[in-house]
């Protein structure tokens, strides 16, 4: 394992918010602390969700992004880094990456670009900017396969991507105990954004509570601009209240898996969601559409269920004959949290920083 000891590397990141790329960002950095890396965040936002969790770490954290231009906030980050002079700037998300590219070439440091989704929908959100933020780090930390294949396709050599996985904690998230019900619980979570497509979430619910024999239970967990559009969907269908409840942001997951039969993943697109890897630990059942890289983390019909994403059909079929079968059910959830610990466990993350940031300074 390379030594880490003192390392200074210092994370830009866009938002420390609720969202996975920033659990990612707090298990990487617990990671780094217990390897001895001195680490320090710099962050376009100011006092988000996971900024206390990470000062808990004894890393300092800063806001730069109070400047209104992009030069003013590079200017900022400069003075940053200049007092703490990293031998590592390592961009949290793929929109940050020119900023790490810019710091870490004027201040002599080496820089770490990230991929967090699947390439084509990042570069297509950064707008003019999006091809350099892919090309232009001398090193790429992708969390998915998929997406490491579609930035070959981009040109990036293969000799400057690496492959960091998303990690769960497998201890924290865990089955719950088996108890009967008169209803199967379906939930959908992330943010109730266009990308997320929980209007397909709603019909599959809809259709599901048609052909079940079972009460069905639909539940969205998360906040979003399109929340008032999903209700009036849910109210549309006649599905609220009985079939479709909105439990908005929740702050502890752990208590939601332990209430899940199933969960349902309807992207357009992703990277590789911690809502499946924390789903799977807890012994759930996870139906997805095959996008980014959710078919590294589902074997169909072993470890969960995939279908095209325009094939709702497919999901209800899954749903239900999980419904049918309880026996069918543990045994697809514990396939899924075997694969977990076995691949995805926290555990396994300080090896892979210990190899990533060594191939870093070499």
């Amino acid at each position: 394992m390379h030594d880490l000891e003192n390392t200074r590397i210092c994370f830009i990141a866009g938002t420390l918010g609720h969202g996975g790329a920033e659990r990612q960002l707090f298990y990487v950095i617990r990671a780094l602390r217990e390897l001895n890396a001195n680490v320090r965040v710099l962050c376009l936002a100011d006092g988000e969700f996971w900024k206390p969790s990470i000062a808990r770490l004894d890393v300092e954290v800063r806001s730069v992004g109070l400047e209104r231009t992009r030069l003013g906030r590079l200017a900022r980050m400069m003075r940053e880094v200049a007092r703490f002079r990293p031998a590592i700037v390592q961009s949290q998300h793929f929109y940050t990456n020119l900023y790490a590219v810019l710091i870490a070439r004027l201040s002599r440091a080496r820089e770490l670009g990230a991929i967090r989704c699947d390439v084509t929908s990042e570069i297509a959100d950064t707008g003019s900017l999006g091809g350099m933020c892919l090309r232009l780090p001398r090193l790429l930390v992708a969390n998915s396969r998929a997406a490491i294949a579609t930035a070959r396709k981009h040109g990036v050599p293969a000799e400057r991507l690496s492959f960091l996985p998303n990690v769960v904690e497998t201890d924290r998230f865990r089955p719950r105990e088996a108890a009967a019900r008169d209803r199967f619980r379906v939930f959908g979570i992330g943010r109730l954004a266009p990308q997320k497509r929980f209007d397909r979430f709603i019909g599959i619910v809809d259709e599901m509570r048609r052909r079940s024999s079972r009460r069905i239970e639909g539940i969205i967990v998360g906040e979003g601009p399109l929340r008032s559009d999903l209700e009036q969907q849910g109210r549309d269908l006649g599905l609220i209240p009985e079939h479709l409840s909105f439990w908005g942001a929740v702050d502890d997951m752990v208590p939601v898996y332990q209430q899940a039969d199933a969960v349902v993943v309807t992207s357009d697109y992703e990277g590789t969601p911690n809502v499946i890897l924390e789903a799977m630990a807890s012994g759930v059942p996870v139906i997805s559409a095959r996008v980014g890289g959710v078919a590294d983390l589902i074997c169909h019909d072993r470890t969960g269920y995939l279908a095209d994403p325009a094939d709702d059909a497919a999901m209800v079929d899954a749903l239900v004959e999980l419904a049918a079968s309880e026996g069918l059910s543990r045994q697809i959830g514990g396939a899924a949290r075997e694969y977990v610990i076995s691949h995805h466990a926290v555990a396994g993350l300080s090896g892979r920083l210990a190899a990533i940031y060594g191939a870093a300074r070499s």
